[in-house]
C-alpha cells in the first residue's frame, strides 16, 4: 500500500580509494536517469571532508514505492547501477525516512 508521506532516501556511498573523480563523472551521467523518475522530488549528493572517498546521498521521493518499485524496477535503474555501482566498496545500505509528527526541526 502506498503511503502519502514524502520519503527521504539516505545512503552513505563509500567509493574505492582513488576513484572519486571517475565516480563523480559517472554520477553526472546518471543524475538525469533518476531525475526523470516518477515521484522524484530532488537529490543532494555531498562529499565528506574527513573521508574524501565517501559521499552522502539524499533523494526525496513522493512515496517509498516510487523509489523501491518505480525507479528500482525500471530500465533507468539498470543504467544507474551500471554507471555507479562498481565504484562502491562496500555496497551502500540504503534506508528511507519519513517526516516526524511536528515537522522539521530548524535552527
Amino acid at each position: 500500500m502506498a503511503s502519502d508521506a514524502p520519503v527521504l532516501e539516505h545512503g552513505v556511498l563509500s567509493v574505492r580509494p582513488g576513484q572519486s573523480a571517475a565516480f563523480e563523472a559517472a554520477l553526472a551521467q546518471a543524475l538525469p536517469l533518476i531525475r526523470a523518475a516518477r515521484g522524484f522530488r530532488g537529490i543532494d549528493v555531498r562529499r565528506c571532508h574527513e573521508r574524501p572517498d565517501t559521499y552522502l546521498l539524499l533523494v526525496a521521493w513522493d512515496s517509498l514505492e516510487d523509489h523501491t518499485e518505480g525507479f528500482r524496477g525500471s530500465p533507468a535503474f539498470e543504467e544507474w547501477r551500471a554507471l555507479t555501482h562498481h565504484f562502491y566498496d562496500p555496497m551502500p545500505v540504503i534506508e528511507h525516512f519519513t517526516p516526524m509528527a511536528g515537522g522539521t526541526v530548524a535552527g
